[in-house]
């Protein structure tokens, strides 16, 4: 999926990843965020799958915010967030299989049956014989 840059906002800031005395100097922290019920890129059930799937990062302007301070650089940094986002849209793309209902087999019944048997054979000979 093709991510149009000029819609994100991206943000920097200081990072508390990697970077030595530099991380006090430098903002290599990006933040890319993006208003989702406007995303006009997204289809609209891949949007609100994304929005079931991560309500972390979604904040109460309904802006979907995606971090990284994973490396030392900004450069780096916006491409790993460019990279998560495309992740969690590949994710939220895909749409979850429909579950056919199934029935238990006989024999499976039959042994699960023949399981419980065993076990209540097993405890009701651990029973002490009422005396007479």
């Amino acid at each position: 999926m093709k991510i149009p840059r000029e819609e994100l906002q991206i943000s920097f800031s200081r990072s508390s990843g990697p970077g030595g005395q530099n991380v006090n100097k430098v903002a290599t922290r990006v933040e890319v965020r993006f208003h989702l019920e406007s995303a006009g890129w997204i289809a609209p059930a891949t949007r609100a799958r994304l929005a079931a799937l991560h309500p972390g990062h979604l904040n109460r302007e309904g802006e979907f915010i995606v971090v990284s301070s994973r490396f030392r650089s900004q450069g780096r940094n916006i491409e790993d967030c460019i990279e998560k986002l495309g992740g969690l849209l590949e994710k939220a793309a895909k749409r979850p299989r429909r579950r056919v209902p199934t029935r238990k087999t006989k024999a499976s019944n039959e042994r699960r049956l023949k399981h419980k048997k065993r076990r209540s054979d097993i405890k009701s000979r651990r029973r002490s014989l009422p005396e007479d």
